[in-house]
């Protein structure tokens, strides 16, 4: 008799460890109507339990230097580029040649785009920051700081979901935040795997929390929790853009909203436009400093 395989139990990652959803729920996972797994099915407890993993990490996380956080992004690429061949075939779901060129392709630009953030990592308060020409005996001058715990809504599609997830992490964990992340709704696979890439890298536990669920049950928690300072969404629709306008407002968070050109289109994640200084900027307070001259 043929042994059956077992089937893999898919958890989230929050706080540096992995746990199933409070409600006991999950959304299955289908390839070729075969079952891949059961992916927690998280509420607005877990997100509330996820803030707070992200919270105790902020302080601990934003006292690192801009350079060790620079390494620990460098080190996570090196991390996906030695299972390549592992994250390619979970987010290509399929052993499709075609679709398993395309996965490869993808794998490779969320290396680069680590690499990329890496790279900034010592370099954008130089960039965003600024010292100010003043008329009097002191220095005055404005740096970048991070803002806290930022919630993300990953692009809810099957397509890039690991390249997708990861040019909206980056950004925003190199300036020293912390983030709760809500995984693509159809091509969740990816986030998991990642997240289990994350628990032996040398991030710490509570910087990156994955989450997985129905975008729908919680993108009206994640506009309105006043434990978020900030929220990073792609793809949104106009119904969904009314809902975090109205619940950011309401909790006074920065918003930014990411929508391709045809909002009928998905973010083209491969695109250059996607990357850049104006990224990080994006989820930086600005602190202006006065100081005497000579004391």
């Amino acid at each position: 008799m043929p042994r059956l395989p077992i089937t893999k139990t898919p958890k989230v990652f929050v706080g540096g460890a992995f746990i199933r959803s409070e409600s006991g729920r999950v959304l299955p996972v289908y390839q070729k109507k075969q079952l891949l797994g059961n992916v927690p099915r998280c509420t607005r407890k877990d997100l509330r339990n996820a803030v707070e993993a992200a919270a105790k990490a902020a302080p601990g996380w934003a006292a690192r230097t801009a350079y060790n956080r620079g390494q620990i992004l460098y080190r996570l690429g090196e991390m996906l580029e030695s299972r390549a061949d592992e994250l390619a075939a979970c987010v290509a779901q399929s052993d499709d040649a075609r679709l398993l060129q395309e996965a490869r392709r993808e794998v490779a630009a969320s290396v680069d785009r680590l690499i990329y953030y890496a790279g900034w990592a010592d370099k954008f308060a130089q960039v965003l920051g600024n010292t100010n020409p003043v008329a009097g005996p002191f220095f005055n001058f404005t740096l970048p700081e991070p803002m806290g715990v930022v919630g993300v809504l990953a692009a809810g599609g099957a397509e890039t979901p690991l390249l997708g997830l990861l040019s909206q992490l980056a950004p925003i964990i190199v300036s020293g935040n912390v983030v709760v992340a809500l995984a693509s709704e159809a091509a969740p696979l990816p986030a998991i795997l990642l997240g289990e890439i994350l628990a032996v890298s040398d991030l710490p536990a509570g910087v990156v929390n994955l989450l997985t669920g129905l975008r729908a049950e919680l993108l009206p928690t994640f506009a309105t929790h006043a434990g978020l300072r900030a929220l990073d969404a792609a793809d949104v629709t106009a119904d969904e853009e009314k809902t975090l306008d109205l619940g950011a407002a309401a909790s006074v968070k920065r918003l930014h909203m990411r929508r391709a050109d045809n909002d009928a289109a998905p973010v083209d994640w491969f695109a250059t436009s996607v990357q850049g200084v104006e990224e990080i900027g994006a989820f930086v307070e600005f602190k202006t400093v006065w100081h005497p001259v000579g004391a």
